[in-house]
């Protein structure tokens, strides 16, 4: 696999991040006192879509979660605790995901990893605030969850990937320079927040032209009759920000109509059921973003390998964000007597060298780190271009 690295310069980055939230997350400070951390057990628990529309992206960080608290257990623990997990399935629903924080809250956890997407995320916030127990979303990237209407920074959220606004930015960003395209077709799931926000994100950021702008929603099967309109199109890429269950798809017929253009998507394309939807005669000249590649450092081959072992598959990059929540807890749980505790210590983080990349959390909780762009050849990962932020974006 060929690696090579460039810097971007995105400067609205920042900026992006401090949008205010959606308005049913009320909220930042808890009067909650949190969860005591036991003499000998700390307690993590899952709030994960193990069921329902989007489970391969929960199932996956389930592993890489279970796997990273095996290697901690073996190790010792933290400051000698070992690291008791409670997995509970959210069933990828908003509402049951609300009602399984506050469940896990009153089941005595110290911290909570997930849920792995944003709406879920974002409809749990407010219980965990209330009950003052961190959660770690591992990939829920929407932009506005980490503040509320008021503009304050959600105390007890943080997450372990970008943001849907730095997802379009980097698009825009990589459509211009390395795909060379001066016009694109954007294509985008206007049922959910995630792809409507990373939609908005690139056509705020995109400097070339975007000659049509079309939508598809989730559970959608068909895209005949929207691809043979684009056909016709005079355009240099497709942009689609989306999950893979519709995607994959799309890929497929775009490409049995005959649409060869570069298809560049978000960081929803990575799951391996992308490319079995896809085909891999289909899956080519196909680009999207990630945060996880085996080649990206040692630490992050040796997790490949480790994952590989223990489930006999490849890992994706959800089920890696998933180990480095888990490790990031742990980090935060040092010394901490309490969720309150671990939660400020989570908030202070800086330079956590996770299989992910390098990292640190700012001061409005989102995370500073690298993002992959990685190519598709017959449904294989192929060439991985590295995305750093200049220190001026910084």
């Amino acid at each position: 696999m060929k690696t090579s690295k460039f810097k971007l310069a995105l400067l609205s980055f920042a900026s992006a991040a401090l949008l205010a939230a959606c308005g049913n997350v009320s909220s930042t400070n808890s009067s909650a006192t949190g969860t005591e951390l036991k003499e000998d057990t700390l307690k993590i628990g899952y709030n994960l879509e193990l069921s329902g529309a989007v489970s391969s992206y929960g199932q996956t960080e389930k592993n890489g979660a279970d796997l990273a608290v095996k290697e901690i257990n073996a190790a010792g623990g933290v400051d000698g605790k070992k690291i008791e997990v409670v997995a509970k399935d959210n069933k990828s629903e908003t509402a049951e995901a609300a009602t399984v924080a506050t469940s896990l809250a009153s089941e005595g956890v110290n911290i909570i990893i997930g849920p792995a997407t944003s709406g879920a995320s974002g409809a749990s916030i407010a219980n965990v605030t209330a009950a003052g127990v961190p959660m770690i979303t591992p990939s829920g990237t929407q932009t506005d969850l980490v503040v509320n209407s008021e503009g304050k920074v959600q105390d007890f959220f943080f997450r372990t990937t970008f943001t849907d606004g730095y997802q379009g930015e980097i698009m825009a960003e990589y459509a211009t320079k390395n795909l060379n395209a001066k016009k694109v077709v954007l294509y985008y799931d206007n049922s959910s927040d995630y792809g409507k926000g990373v939609a908005e994100s690139f056509q705020n950021a995109y400097k070339g032209e975007i000659v049509s702008t079309i939508t598809f929603a989730s559970g959608d099967k068909d895209f005949q009759a929207a691809l043979t309109k684009l056909k016709g199109l005079d355009f240099d890429a497709i942009i689609m920000p989306g999950y893979y269950n519709e995607t994959g798809t799309i890929v497929k017929q775009a490409r049995g109509l005959g649409i060869d253009k570069p298809i560049l998507g978000s960081d929803g394309f990575d799951s391996p059921l992308f490319a079995e939807l896809a085909t891999a005669s289909a899956a080519n000249k196909v680009y999207y973003l990630s945060a996880f590649v085996p080649s990206a450092s040692e630490r992050a081959k040796e997790f490949h390998d480790a994952y590989m072992k223990e489930y006999g598959e490849e890992p994706s990059m959800f089920s890696a964000l998933a180990y480095d929540s888990v490790y990031m807890a742990a980090e935060a749980s040092k010394g901490s007597k309490n969720s309150v505790e671990v939660k400020d210590k989570l908030a202070a983080l800086k330079d956590f060298d996770g299989v992910t990349g390098k990292m640190s959390i700012d001061k409005d909780h989102n995370v500073v780190k690298s993002v992959y762009v990685v190519s598709l050849k017959d449904g294989k990962a192929d060439t991985v271009d590295t995305v750093s932020l200049t220190e001026a974006a910084k």
